[in-house]
């Protein structure tokens, strides 16, 4: 197993490139709007793995919702595994 990417949400994309990029030097190597999810995404290479900067575009997204509750930050960690669907019978398995 190893981390494919840590989502963090934020309420502006651009800003938090300030502190990502500027201050980490990570590149953000593609940007994109995932209409279905209603959130922007910009994605930085760390290593193997990525950060994902999350910004809504709408207030009813899941990230709007989320920023409300909890404010910025890491939304979630994608785990990348072998084989998902054993994986996932494993997890269901214990509880």
């Amino acid at each position: 197993m190893k981390i494919n990417h840590l989502g963090i949400a934020t309420n502006g994309t651009d800003d938090a490139l300030k502190f990502w990029a500027d201050a980490l030097g990570l590149e953000n190597v593609h940007a994109e709007t995932v209409e279905d999810q209603k959130v922007r995404v910009a994605m930085l290479p760390i290593g193997e793995s990525r950060v994902e900067l999350l910004e809504p575009t709408s207030e009813d997204s899941p990230i709007s919702k989320f920023l409300e509750k909890r404010g910025g930050g890491i939304h979630h960690i994608a785990v990348e595994v072998d084989d998902i669907e054993a994986s996932l019978a494993k997890l269901k398995a214990q509880g």
